[in-house]
C-alpha cells in the first residue's frame, strides 16, 4: 500500500464509530466525484470552484515534458540556481519535494530585507526567479518580483530570460508576465493554494530545481484508489476520523517526525490543515513537534501525536507507542490522502474547508499601516536592549521580560496554546526557533513557531478564526538593513514591521493577548530571550 495509517487509543475509537458513518453517506465518493453540496448550502459557491484538486495527477501530467524542456533550456544558457518567490501553498509544497528530493531551491517567503538581500546577493549569473501565486496581487511575492526585475537589469539581464510565472489563467499577474515575455505556466484555477501541491504550483518549482516530480505523480496515482472508494480501510477516512472526531475531540495535532525520508512534510500539513479547519471558533490545531520535544512527555489531553515514519505497521510492532496515530507512505501518497482527510475532516466539523475568511484582515491592517504611517507605539519598557510591548497594560506591570512572559502564560486556559512568532530575518537568526521548546516547557502548553509574515497565510487564519485559545508572542528585529522595494513608497523593512504591527493590532481586536518583544540593539544578547523563556 502506498499509504498507511495506524491508529490506536481514543484515535482508533473515533475511527470505529465515525468511518461506518462516512462510508455511509458515500464521502470518499462524492469528493471525488466533485460533488460541491458536501459540506453544505453555506459552502457549495466555494466548494464547486475548489475542487480541481482531486484530479491534479491527471491534469498536470503535461506539464511535465515542459518543465523538463525548460530546465535543460535553462542549464544550456547556465542557469542552475532557482528561487521561488512564493507565500503559502506557493512555497511549502516545493519546500517539502525539493527538501525530500536532495535539491536546491531558495525559498523566499519573506519580507524581512537581509533574507531578500541574502537571495539576491548569492548570486545572479547562474539563478532564475520563478514567481509563483494564484493572482500576482500578493505583496510579498510582488514586492520581492519587482525587486529581482530591479537587479537582473542592473547587470545587464533580461528579466524576460530569467523570471518564470506560475499563476492562474486570467490573472492580473498572468496578463503582465505575457506582456513582459515571461515564461508562464497556468495552474487550475479550480484548485485553492494549500491544496496545489500537485498542480503547477508544486511542481514547476520543483522540477526546474531538478526533483523528479512525474515519480512524485506516479506515487500519488498509486494512491487515488485507496482513497476514492467507500470502504472502511480507506486511510483519507481513518485518518479524518482520527484527526477531528476524537470524544472528547482533541483539537490539537502534534506532528513528530521520527525516521521517515520525507523532509519538511508538517510544515506542509500544518498549512492545510491549520487553514482549512480554523474558522467559526472551531478547528484542529497543528503543532509541529521534535522527538524530544515536552509535549511528549506531558501529553496534555487536547493534543493527538502524529508520527510520520518509514514503515507504519513495523514501527508500531516495534516500539508499539500506544495512543498515537502513525503514518507512512511516499510524498505523493501524502499529499494527496492528507489533501482528502482534512476536506474529510471539515465535513466531520461542519465547517467549509476551502475557504479563509479571516486571512484578509491582517493584510488590511497592514496596509492601512502603511498607508498612514504611525509612529510606534512607545514600549512598555526596555530592558537588555529588547522593547517590550503589550496588548494589555497588565501584562507588563512586572516590569520584566520574564515576569512579562509569566503573565502572558498565566491568560492560557485550560486548553489553551502559545503561538510564537518571529518576524526576523531567519538567516541571520536562526537559533529562535529553538524557542519554540522552552516556550512550551515552561508555559506546560502545546506551543507554536513561525517565521512572520510566513505563518500568516499558514496559521494566521486558525490564530483569528479558531477557537479562542491562543496567546501570541511576537519576536521582531530593528536593524540597520533595509532593501527599497521599486516603485512603491515603502521598504520591505517597512513592510514586515507593518505586518506584524497589523497582526497584532487584529489579534487584540479579537481579545486574543499580544507580547511583542522587538531586538532593539544590535549587540542585545538574544539568549536573554531563552533565558527568560526557561
Amino acid at each position: 500500500m502506498s499509504f498507511t495509517a495506524h491508529v490506536s487509543g481514543a484515535a482508533s475509537a473515533a475511527v470505529r464509530t465515525t468511518v461506518p458513518r462516512l462510508v455511509e453517506d458515500l464521502v470518499a465518493t462524492r469528493i471525488t466525484g466533485g460533488d460541491a453540496t458536501l459540506w453544505g448550502p453555506d459552502a457549495e459557491a466555494e466548494a464547486s470552484s475548489r475542487l480541481g484538486w482531486v484530479d491534479a495527477v491527471s491534469v498536470s501530467r503535461p506539464l511535465v515534458p515542459e518543465i523538463v524542456e525548460l530546465r535543460a533550456e535553462l542549464a544550456a544558457r547556465g542557469v542552475t540556481r532557482f528561487v521561488l518567490a512564493g507565500m503559502g501553498g506557493s512555497s511549502l509544497a516545493p519546500e517539502v519535494i525539493t527538501q525530500t528530493a536532495g535539491v536546491e531551491l531558495t525559498i523566499l517567503d519573506s519580507t524581512a530585507p537581509g533574507q531578500v538581500l541574502a537571495a539576491i546577493d548569492s548570486g545572479l549569473q547562474d539563478t532564475a526567479l520563478i514567481v509563483s501565486s494564484k493572482s500576482g496581487s500578493t505583496v510579498e511575492t510582488d514586492s520581492q518580483r519587482r525587486t529581482f526585475e530591479a537587479a537582473f537589469r542592473d547587470l545587464g539581464i533580461d528579466p524576460a530570460e530569467r523570471i518564470v510565472v506560475v499563476t492562474d489563467p486570467g490573472s492580473p499577474l498572468d496578463v503582465s508576465a505575457r506582456e513582459a515575455g515571461y515564461r508562464v505556466f497556468n495552474a487550475d484555477p479550480n484548485v485553492g493554494g494549500r491544496y496545489s501541491a500537485l498542480t503547477a504550483f508544486g511542481l514547476v518549482p520543483s522540477g526546474l530545481a531538478g526533483a523528479d516530480v512525474s515519480e512524485l505523480l506516479d506515487e500519488a496515482e498509486a494512491s487515488l484508489l485507496q482513497v476514492a472508494i467507500d470502504s472502511p480501510e480507506n486511510p483519507a477516512l481513518v485518518l479524518a476520523a482520527a484527526i477531528s472526531a476524537t470524544e472528547p475531540r482533541r483539537d490539537k495535532l502534534g506532528l513528530v517526525t521520527d525516521g521517515t525520508h520525507i523532509v519538511g512534510l508538517p510544515d506542509w500539513i500544518e498549512q492545510l490543515i491549520a487553514e482549512s479547519t480554523g474558522k467559526q471558533g472551531t478547528g484542529v490545531l497543528p503543532v509541529v513537534l521534535l522527538p524530544v520535544s515536552p509535549e511528549l512527555d506531558s501529553r496534555p489531553d487536547d493534543l493527538q501525536i502524529v508520527r510520520l515514519v518509514d514503515d507504519a505497521d513495523e514501527f508500531h510492532l516495534r516500539e508499539r507507542h500506544e495512543g498515537e496515530i502513525l503514518v507512512s507512505g511516499t510524498l505523493g501518497s501524502q499529499f494527496v490522502v492528507w489533501e482528502y482527510a482534512t476536506a474529510i475532516a471539515g465535513y466531520l466539523l461542519g465547517i467549509d474547508p476551502f475557504d479563509q475568511p479571516d486571512v484578509e484582515s491582517a493584510k488590511v491592517a497592514a496596509r492601512g499601516l502603511l498607508d498612514a504611517r504611525p509612529e510606534s507605539a512607545a514600549p512598555a519598557f526596555v530592558e537588555d536592549g529588547i522593547e517590550v510591548r503589550v496588548s494589555d497594560p497588565a501584562l507588563a506591570e512586572s516590569g520584566t521580560i520574564e515576569g512579562v512572559l509569566d503573565a502572558l502564560w498565566s491568560r492560557l486556559p485550560a486548553d489553551g496554546y502559545v503561538s510564537v512568532q518571529a518576524y526576523v530575518d531567519r538567516l541571520g537568526l536562526p537559533q529562535l526557533q529553538g524557542l519554540r521548546e522552552m516556550v512550551a516547557a515552561d508555559s506546560g502548553r502545546p506551543a507554536t513557531f513561525g517565521w512572520g509574515p510566513r505563518f500568516l497565510h499558514s496559521t494566521g487564519q486558525y490564530h483569528k478564526g479558531g477557537p479562542a485559545q491562543g496567546v501570541f508572542l511576537q519576536i521582531l528585529e530593528r536593524t540597520d538593513v533595509d532593501l527599497e522595494i521599486p516603485n512603491r513608497p515603502f521598504t520591505f523593512g517597512q513592510l514586515i514591521e507593518a505586518q506584524a504591527a497589523g497582526d497584532a493590532g487584529v489579534l487584540a481586536q479579537h481579545g486574543r493577548p499580544v507580547v511583542s518583544l522587538t531586538i532593539a540593539d544590535s549587540s542585545a544578547d538574544v539568549l536573554a530571550l531563552f533565558e527568560a523563556a526557561q
